[in-house]
C-alpha cells in the first residue's frame, strides 16, 4: 500500500538506526508524489548533512540526456565508476537514478551486477513513476517504497469511466463471473480508446514534422528514424495510460481496506484515494474480509510484475486479474 514521504523516510529512519537498511530502493509514484523530494530526505540521512537538490560530492544522480530522453549505458558505466571510487568525504556513496523507466535495455542490463552488490557503504535509490516499465530483473533487486500524491488527485477522463464501471460493479449485491467479465471487456475497451487517442497524436506530429522536413537532403533517412521515434513513443504512452489504469484498481481496492481502518476508529475519508466513491468501497469494506481484500487488491500487482514480461499475452493476462479481483 503507498506510502505519505514522512511515512515513508520514517521506515527509513528505523531501518537506519537498526542498521538493516537494504542496499538498492525504487521509489515509484505519480508524478507530484515527492520521489525525488524523499531521495534527498533519505541522501541526507546517510551522509549526515542537510542537502539542497541531492547536491553533494559523494551522491551521483543519472537522469535521462539524450534526445530521445533515455538512460545511455555510458551514463551507467559513468556511474558505475563513481560508485567503486573511494568516499570523497570518508562516509556514505549514493546512486541516485531519475526516471529509472528511461533506462536503454543495455544499459540497465549492465547495470545489474552493481545493482545486486554494490560497493561497500553504497546506497543505490530509483525513482520512477512507472515501474511496470522496469526489467524484472530491476524489479526482484530493489526494495519498492510506494508513494502516495501530495495532492488531490484528479481523475483522467479515462479513469473517471473506470470508475464508473467499478461502481456499477459495486452495486452489484453477488457478481459473479460474467460481472467480471463484462468489467474486464470495459476496461480492454477504454485501453482501445488510449491507444487510439495516443496514436492518433503521434501520427499528427509526425505529419508535421514531414512538412517542415520535406526538403532536406536526407529525407528519407531522417524520416525512418522518427517512424522510428514515433513508434516507440505510442508503445510508451501507452504503457503510461494502462499503468494508470491498473493504479486506479489497486487504489480501488486499498481504499476498501481503509475503509475498514476508518469503520474500525470512527475516522473520515480524507485519507481515501477516490473520496467520491467512499459509499462503494465502504461497501466491499463490509462485505469482505481483510485478507479477501488484501488478495483482491495483489491480483493488480501481480497483473503488473506479469505485464512487464515479454511474451506475455495482455489480454489473458488482464482476464486472469479480473477474475481473481472481481470473480468474487
Amino acid at each position: 500500500m503507498p506510502f505519505t514521504a514522512d511515512e515513508a523516510y520514517s521506515l527509513i529512519q528505523s531501518a537506519h538506526a537498526q542498521n538493516r537498511l537494504h542496499h538498492a530502493y525504487l521509489i515509484t509514484g505519480p508524478a507530484g508524489s515527492g520521489k525525488r523530494a524523499l531521495a534527498n530526505r533519505i541522501s541526507s540521512l546517510l551522509v549526515g548533512a542537510k542537502l539542497e537538490n541531492l547536491q553533494h560530492t559523494d551522491i551521483h544522480v543519472i537522469e535521462p540526456e539524450s534526445k530521445s530522453r533515455r538512460i545511455l549505458i555510458e551514463q551507467m558505466r559513468e556511474l558505475e565508476r563513481s560508485l567503486h571510487m573511494r568516499s570523497l568525504s570518508g562516509g556514505h556513496k549514493i546512486g541516485v537514478i531519475v526516471d529509472a523507466d528511461r533506462l536503454q535495455p543495455n544499459a540497465a542490463n549492465a547495470f545489474l551486477k552493481t545493482l545486486e552488490e554494490p560497493p561497500g557503504q553504497t546506497s543505490l535509490l530509483l525513482l520512477s513513476s512507472l515501474p511496470d516499465q522496469l526489467l524484472e530483473t530491476i524489479l526482484s533487486r530493489c526494495l519498492e517504497i510506494p508513494l502516495r500524491p501530495t495532492e488531490a488527485r484528479i481523475a483522467t477522463p479515462l479513469q473517471s469511466k473506470l470508475l464508473t464501471a467499478l461502481h456499477g460493479h459495486a452495486q452489484q449485491e453477488k457478481p459473479g463471473l460474467v460481472e467480471a467479465f463484462r468489467l474486464v471487456r470495459e476496461f480492454q475497451t477504454l485501453l482501445g480508446e488510449a491507444r487510439e487517442t495516443i496514436q492518433s497524436d503521434a501520427d499528427a506530429s509526425l505529419k508535421a514534422e514531414e512538412q517542415h522536413y520535406k526538403q532536406a537532403s536526407e529525407a528519407g533517412k531522417w524520416l525512418e528514424e522518427r517512424e522510428d521515434y514515433y513508434k516507440a513513443l505510442v508503445e510508451s504512452r501507452y504503457v503510461a495510460a494502462r499503468h494508470s489504469l491498473l493504479e486506479t484498481l489497486e487504489q480501488w481496492w486499498a481504499d476498501a481496506l481503509r475503509q475498514q481502518a476508518i469503520d474500525a476508529d470512527g475516522g473520515g475519508t480524507s485519507t481515501l484515494d477516490h473520496p467520491n466513491f467512499a459509499t462503494d468501497t465502504a461497501t466491499l469494506g463490509a462485505r469482505h474480509s481483510t485478507s479477501t481484500l488484501l488478495r483482491k487488491a495483489d491480483a493488480f500487482e501481480t497483473l503488473r510484475e506479469h505485464l512487464g514480461n515479454p511474451g506475455v499475452q495482455e489480454q489473458l493476462a488482464l482476464e486472469c486479474a479480473f477474475l481473481r479481483a472481481f470473480g468474487e
